[in-house]
């Protein structure tokens, strides 16, 4: 009998969710920085064995929205909830259980679907604490099951995936066995540059940037793909931030994502990056709908 199902990560923002994700099928598929709300949509990551397929969804932090993208991110988070065959709700073991895990508890409850606990960061916690978070969150809600796991090291997931093959339903593979997502390239491409800008930059701007790709051709001879990516952002102050001195932030960024590109397309990249400032564009529908983000 072959499974396959969806199954949604859903937790706080910056408890591990796109670090598990990319673990989980061995690939890079999200990205990850040590910025909360990094992740905006939803990110599919495909795992295929013989015998299933797992397809697991990255969401946005469940956080208290101030800001229209901050809204669409969290109806992404929540759509994904009802969508799946089981939501795996990541916490951070290292915290105890605060207002956002509440709010979360709550909204699992409204959920039909089986729920899995999975403590995560598990290498940076003693067991006699790991012991309370366990106890803690277990009592949030219902869950079937519990794991403890750490998405940095790659600990104790052999379990984690046979729990979930078990508990999914027969069914075929939806996807190629070679495909590791579904995310279109030059999906993959703004959300590389992004993660590599938020990595350079501190204070606000890291939530105030938007990546978009106007254009991905590949030359005649086939030999360079050409990218043309716009950064927005929302005041003219920040355009200095994320340029640098020099031009030298934003060419330290191009230049890392320029490589992380080839070596994902398998081809030389010319990168050119332009930054824009789109004013208040995170609390503008039509923005946010050009830019590809969900709303009511």
């Amino acid at each position: 009998m072959h499974r396959s199902g969806f199954i949604a990560l859903i937790g706080r923002p910056n408890v591990g969710k796109s670090t598990l994700l990319n673990a989980l099928v061995g690939e890079k598929v999200a990205i990850t920085t040590d910025r909360p709300q990094t992740t905006r949509n939803q990110i599919r990551a495909v795992l295929t064995r013989p015998d299933y397929q797992i397809v697991f969804i990255d969401t946005p932090g469940l956080h208290k929205p101030k800001h229209k993208l901050g809204d669409s991110m969290v109806q992404v988070a929540r759509a994904a909830m009802q969508e799946v065959d089981l939501v795996c709700f990541l916490a951070d073991a290292s915290e105890a259980p605060g207002t956002g895990d509440r709010y979360i508890a709550e909204i699992l409850e409204t959920v039909n679907s089986p729920k899995f606990l999975i403590l995560n960061k598990i290498d940076i916690v003693s067991k006699d604490k790991l012991a309370l978070r366990k106890e803690t969150y277990g009592k949030l809600c219902d869950f079937k099951e519990y794991f403890l796991l750490s998405a940095l090291t790659q600990k104790d997931f052999e379990a984690f995936i046979e729990a979930v093959r078990n508990l999914m339903p027969e069914g075929p593979q939806f996807y190629p066995p070679d495909m590791v997502t579904d995310q279109p390239e030059r999906f993959v491409a703004s959300e590389i540059i992004r993660e590599k800008v938020i990595m350079l930059t501190r204070q606000e701007i890291p939530f105030s940037i938007a990546v978009v790709i106007e254009e991905m051709r590949p030359r005649e001879n086939g030999d360079i793909l050409d990218i043309r990516a716009e950064i927005y952002v929302e005041r003219k102050s920040q355009v200095g931030i994320i340029v640098g001195k020099g031009g030298m932030l934003l060419k330290e960024a191009g230049t890392k994502a320029r490589r992380e590109l080839e070596a994902l397309f398998g081809q030389h990249i010319f990168l050119d990056i332009r930054v824009k400032v789109k004013k208040d564009w995170r609390n503008r529908e039509e923005e946010l709908r050009r830019l590809g983000y969900h709303l009511r």
